[in-house]
C-alpha cells in the first residue's frame, strides 16, 4: 500500500511552499511522489501560479486536486469524491501527500507559523510530525520551515524505508 502523508495546516502557514520543498528533496533521492491537493471552492487546473501547477514543477509524478465540483487528473464528477477514493486512482509512485484533508484519518504533517496563529491545528495524538519556527513539543518530531530535508530524511527512515 502506498503511504499517504497529510500536510495540514492554517490558512496561510506556508502548506504548499513547504510540500514543494519535500517534494523536490523526495525527488533528489529517487522517489516518485504524488500530490492530492483538496479545494473547497472549485478550480482550473493547471493554471501557473497555482498549487497544482506549483506541484508539477516541484517534480511530481502524478497531480491530483479535489473539490465539491470535480477531481481532476482530470474527471469531472458530480460530488467531492472521499479521500480514498481518489487515491485508488494512484499507482505506480512511493509516497502520496495530500494537501489539506485534515479530517481524513491519514498520517498527518502540520505546517505551524506562531505568526499566524496561537496554537496548532491538530491534536497532538494526530501528528506524525510538525514543521514550525517555535518549539512546541518534546515527544513529536519538529522540523524547521527553512529546510525540507531532515523531514525527508525523517520520511524516508520512518515511512519509506522503516525496515533499513
Amino acid at each position: 500500500m502506498i503511504p499517504v502523508i497529510s500536510i495540514v495546516g492554517r490558512s496561510d502557514s506556508g502548506k504548499t511552499t513547504y510540500l514543494e520543498k519535500v517534494i523536490r528533496e523526495l525527488k533528489t533521492r529517487g522517489y516518485r511522489v504524488a500530490t492530492v491537493k483538496h479545494d473547497v471552492h472549485g478550480f482550473e487546473m493547471d493554471q501557473p501560479g497555482k498549487d497544482t501547477w506549483r506541484h508539477a514543477q516541484a517534480g511530481a509524478d502524478v497531480v491530483c486536486i479535489s473539490s465539491t465540483e470535480k477531481m481532476a487528473m482530470i474527471k469531472k464528477v458530480g460530488q467531492e469524491l472521499a479521500l480514498d477514493d481518489v487515491l485508488a486512482y494512484i499507482t505506480d509512485v512511493d509516497i502520496v501527500f495530500t494537501e489539506g484533508y485534515k479530517q481524513e484519518r491519514k498520517q498527518k504533517i502540520e505546517i505551524y507559523r506562531k505568526a499566524v496563529c496561537d496554537t496548532p491545528l491538530c491534536p497532538k495524538s494526530d501528528l506524525l510530525a510538525i514543521a514550525t519556527d517555535t518549539h512546541l513539543y518534546d515527544d513529536i518530531p519538529q522540523f524547521s520551515l527553512d529546510d525540507a530535508g531532515e523531514l525527508a530524511l525523517f520520511l524516508e527512515a520512518a515511512i519509506l524505508k522503516p525496515n533499513q
